[in-house]
């Protein structure tokens, strides 16, 4: 399983990588492994303003359909458009060509509040 050291991870697993004030928000490989073939994404957040906890969007599985979580506050700036067409790639791609939103961050200080890659590998057992 592909944990990267330098990413940040939500207990909802969604990892998050910080670019300046902003950050950018995927699933991870445990979390994509869990729900099986990605064959649709939801996400109609963009321009929105979400506070951490609410949902972002909906992911649907061949086992299952989950809700997405905002791991921090912030305004949804971008949607990933490549999933539209090839969810497939939250699969193939978690960490790269799968990544789901890009978000300008409100309060970095919350960044405080997430998990270190060895912290989340210890949370999924």
């Amino acid at each position: 399983m592909n944990i990267p050291e330098e990413l940040k991870y939500s207990a909802d697993h969604e990892w998050i990588r910080v670019e300046g004030d902003e950050i950018v928000i995927g699933v991870t490989d445990f979390a994509q492994g869990e729900m099986g073939d990605v064959v649709f994404l939801e996400i109609e957040t963009e321009g929105e303003t979400l506070t951490k906890g609410e949902i972002f969007g909906t992911i649907e599985a061949v086992k299952t359909v989950s809700d997405l979580y905002m791991p921090l506050d912030g305004e949804v700036l971008e949607v990933n458009p490549a999933l539209e067409d090839t969810p497939e790639l939250v699969n193939s791609s978690p960490f790269d060509q799968g990544w789901m939103i890009r978000v300008k961050l409100s309060d970095p200080a919350q960044l405080d509040d997430l998990l270190s890659a060895a912290a989340y590998t210890e949370l999924i057992g």
